[in-house]
């Protein structure tokens, strides 16, 4: 199955401009994909059955730390772009540097600007740029049900014990590894019961019987 293709700006105008000399239409879509979930691939999964041709731009590492804050990005730009080169659907993938992709739309000019559930069309931040120039907005993809975030802090809370953080304190030796708890000691100073020899009728030890 052939895969996206991860070009420079110039190499993606010089691309688009192709596509457009060919009569194809071209849709857009962006943001920071950090730790790609399946909301992500139905987003632009949806987004190539709006065109020809779909563009993905992504965020470069800067502007990710910007608007995600501390931590973020989890992967790099370069295998954040290689990753979602891979989803079906997506023709073309970009890096941008810009804190929005207006610079971007105004050198592409896609015929679809594609955004995800979280917005309406009237609150689209790039909606007026896309109007301008003659484009349309589509709203496509699942309900926001999916996100990093969320999934950031299950990666980070979980524990192997199912039910977050580690296992109790009282049955974690040193080392870390997890093994039953230790056998109680009879009183024969040994682990478990007393020999059956000296373990008289009745279950009660007693003093070993006097020699005849």
């Amino acid at each position: 199955m052939p895969v996206g293709r991860v070009l420079s700006r110039e190499a993606l105008l010089n691309a688009i401009a192709a596509d457009r000399a060919a009569g194809r239409t071209i849709a857009f879509a962006n943001g920071c994909f950090d730790l790609l979930h399946v909301g992500h691939v139905r987003y632009l999964q949806a987004a190539s059955r709006e065109a020809d041709r779909l563009v993905v731009a992504i965020n470069d590492d800067e502007s990710v730390a910007c608007l995600k804050g501390p931590g973020q990005p989890i992967l790099p730009g370069a295998d954040r772009a290689e990753i979602v080169a891979a989803v079906r659907g997506v023709d073309y993938v970009t890096i941008f540097p810009e804190m929005n992709v207006t610079p971007l739309l105004l050198a592409l000019k896609p015929d679809v600007h594609c955004k995800g559930t979280d917005y309406t069309i009237d609150t689209v931040p790039e909606r007026e740029t896309v109007v301008g120039y003659g484009g349309r907005i589509a709203i496509v993809g699942d309900p926001k049900d999916h996100s990093t975030r969320d999934l950031l802090s299950r990666i980070r809370g979980g524990g192997r014990n199912g039910t977050g953080g580690e296992a109790p304190a009282e049955r974690r030796p040193p080392g870390g590894v997890q093994e039953s708890p230790p056998l109680k000691r009879g009183r024969n100073g040994a682990g478990g019961e007393a020999p059956a020899e000296r373990r008289p009728p009745g279950g009660v030890q007693g003093s070993p019987p006097l020699k005849k």
